[in-house]
């Protein structure tokens, strides 16, 4: 039995989902397709009905993954502005809470290194991913200046990233928590 638009549709939304979390808990090249089809419930064969090819659905799924980010940033920053708003992001994201669920993180800080030799239908995502989440410090940054904005913008995310990445590399939690401490306080006092 065929299936209908709709539900194609959303098998493709569910394995775009499940990569996203799959290669940001476990890097892209330590995720097979077979071990991801399944825990979309589906078999390895209809992977080809809904992509080209990994490489696709890395893209896809880095732009789901960065898309959510984006998402729960703006609403960690709710309705603050200027650097209330810019603190809570920097809160966010720069947290034990974020260290510890690198499935449901940032994909940047959990495939950067990998994202960085992939195609260019994914680096390019992670660009325009890397660019919005600037865009959301930038505005928030409370400098008058758009070039200011975004040039802090550029040095916090940068710092951001950095930090949760080294946060996750270090085994001593106490060393771990450390680095997201001393970031967070120096990004907070700009």
């Amino acid at each position: 039995m065929k299936k209908s638009k709709a539900e194609t549709a959303d098998t493709r939304r569910r394995i775009v989902d499940v990569a996203a979390r799959e290669f940001r808990a476990n890097g892209i090249q330590s995720t097979g397709l077979a071990d991801l089809m399944s825990s979309a419930g589906l078999s390895h064969g209809g992977f080809y009905r809904h992509f080209e090819s990994k490489d696709h659905l890395v893209a896809e799924a880095c732009e789901a993954g960065l898309t959510a980010i984006i998402e729960r940033l703006e609403a960690a920053a709710g309705d603050r502005v200027g650097k209330a708003g810019f603190d809570a992001i920097v809160d966010a994201y720069v947290s034990t809470s974020h260290r510890d669920d690198p499935a449901e993180g940032c994909p940047l800080a959990g495939m950067g290194s990998e994202l960085a030799r992939a195609d260019t239908h994914t680096r390019a995502a992670a660009a325009r991913g890397f660019d919005g989440l600037v865009e959301v410090l930038a505005k928030r940054s409370g400098r008058r200046r758009k070039e200011a904005a975004h040039s802090e913008a550029v040095f916090a995310l940068s710092a951001m990233i950095g930090a949760l990445t080294m946060a996750r590399v270090v085994e001593d939690p106490d060393a771990s928590a450390a680095i997201l401490r001393d970031v967070k306080q120096h990004l907070n006092a700009l």
